[in-house]
Formats: structure tokens, sequence, C-alpha cells
């Protein structure tokens, strides 16, 4: 056995995974990496790029650019025209990123999983009834992006953003090992929750990008919330940007975990189920009519 996978094991244990990734100072090392992976000496952006490389699968093939200036630089880097072509069929609503779909299915009157046997509330995600309740029996899906993936998202379909509610929280991290410990932990993390409407149909769908330990940044193309401190309450942000299919909403300044709310009468395409992974403009939930 390689030392590089006798490492491999040992980080990847239960027990170990867990103390390395939620029980060290979680908001002060999210701090720490924002601003290291910001620094743009070659000699640190090199060595952190083969580092990163080395404990994940990191393929840099699609990628718009050839060189980085910085890890952050190739955390949110873009992708070559063409690498993510979005499915075009007007009831299909497309997925908004590259991920592995965790839970997913029908909302059951009001609550989800966040695993088998952790169920949480939608009200406690959204911070809103009223919102909640529109989905209170549709359905849902939970996409939880690694590390080394893409990093943007965006439009499932034409739609209408109305409006975004930050949500100050937590920066624990959203692996499974993670979520099989901590009780609502979605629900506890910062989010941003992105309400929006399809072009036609008047069917409401909501997004919510959820933050991770590390960098853990949330980033919107149509509102700066660079001024928004992660650990606030909530602050909501009316909005009126339309988007197409497929066109950039924002991105992530590190791995974490996007969900996906439709009312009733939308359902999971044929063949999506949980572990599955998933790019950007493939098939995901099917409309009951067409919304376009």
């Amino acid at each position: 056995m390689g030392f590089h996978t006798s490492i491999m094991k040992f980080v990847q244990q239960e027990d170990v995974n867990f103390l390395l990734t939620n029980r060290l100072p979680r908001r002060l090392a999210t701090r720490f990496i924002g601003w290291f992976s910001r620094i743009e000496q070659p000699l640190v952006r090199d060595l952190s790029l083969k580092a990163w490389g080395w404990f994940a699968d990191l393929d840099l093939s699609e990628a718009k650019q050839t060189r980085f200036r910085s890890m952050h630089d190739c955390f949110t880097r873009e992708l070559k025209p063409g690498a993510r072509p979005i499915d075009p069929d007007p009831t299909v609503l497309a997925s908004p990123c590259d991920g592995i779909i965790g839970a997913c299915g029908s909302v059951a009157d009001g609550e989800i999983l966040q695993v088998k046997g952790l169920p949480y509330a939608i009200d406690d995600l959204l911070a809103d009834s009223a919102q909640a309740a529109t989905f209170r029996n549709g359905v849902y899906v939970t996409l939880r992006l690694t590390s080394s993936m893409y990093h943007r998202f965006h439009a499932p379909h034409d739609l209408t953003v109305t409006g975004v509610t930050h949500i100050g929280g937590d920066t624990w991290n959203v692996n499974p090992i993670a979520l099989k410990r901590v009780e609502r932990l979605f629900c506890r993390n910062e989010r941003a929750v992105i309400r929006t409407t399809l072009a036609e149909g008047d069917h409401e769908l909501t997004l919510v990008p959820v933050a991770a330990i590390l960098v853990a940044g949330i980033r919107l193309r149509f509102l700066d919330l660079t001024g928004v401190r992660r650990d606030a309450g909530r602050r909501a942000f009316a909005c009126g940007t339309t988007l197409r299919k497929g066109e950039e909403m924002g991105w992530f300044e590190h791995g974490s975990t996007i969900i996906l709310f439709a009312p009733p009468g939308f359902a999971l395409c044929d063949g999506i189920r949980t572990g599955q992974t998933i790019r950007v403009g493939q098939k995901l939930l099917r409309a009951p009519t067409s919304p376009s």
C-alpha cells in the first residue's frame, strides 16, 4: 500500500474525518483559507494546487483557463464554451450545478430528508413559513458539490428571480459523514434562499445554496452579497432579474450544496437517484405541463 493511499484511508475514517473537518474553529479556518487561497505568489499557488490535486480528483481539462492566478481562481473557474450542454426540452428543469445527488423525492408534509432517518422541516431551512407552504407536498433534490467540482450554478429553466434572503449561520462540513452526525445541518449553515418564478406557467421554484467550511462564500451574478456578514441574521433583497435556461446564476468559493424545491405536480426525471453524479444542464425534474 502506497503512502498516498494510506493517508487517504486514514483521513476518510469517519471519526478522523469528522474531527479534522468539523471540530476545529470552523469560522476561523474559513477566514484563513479564504485569505490563503487568494495568494498569487507563484510558489504558494503551485504548491496549493498540487496539494489540492493530491487529495481530490481534480480535472481541469474542461477549464476555460489553462493558468490560474491563485487557488481561489481555480476554485471559481469557468468552463470552455459548450462544456455543459443544456437540455433543450421545455418540460425539463435542468440540473443547476455539477453535483452528487443526495436525498431527493417528495416533500412529506413539509419535511425532507438530510440523510435516511434524519428529516428536517423546510420551514427551518427557508425561514419563511409562507414560502415553505408552496412546497409542502412538492418535490426536492439535494445536490452536493465536492471540492474538485465545477463550482458555478445556473438557471434550471427560463425564470425570473423575484427575491433573495441571505441567512447567516455556521460553516459545518456538508459531506455525508457530517450529515449523518449533525441534525438539521443545512438549517444551521449560512445560506441564500433564491425565490424564482418560471417564465410561463407561474410555477414557483426555489434554490437554496448552502455554504460550508473553508472558503464558504456564496456569490450571485445578479446581487452583490460581499458586504453581508456570514454570521448575520436574515436580510431580504428584492430582485427582478430574468435569466435564460442555463445562464449563470452565481458560484461558490468552495464546494457545498444546493437544494432545489419545486411545487406539487413536478417529478424527478427517470433515472434520478441518490448517489448519482449529475452535471449542469442534464435532466433533473419534469414539469406537469410545459413551462415555456
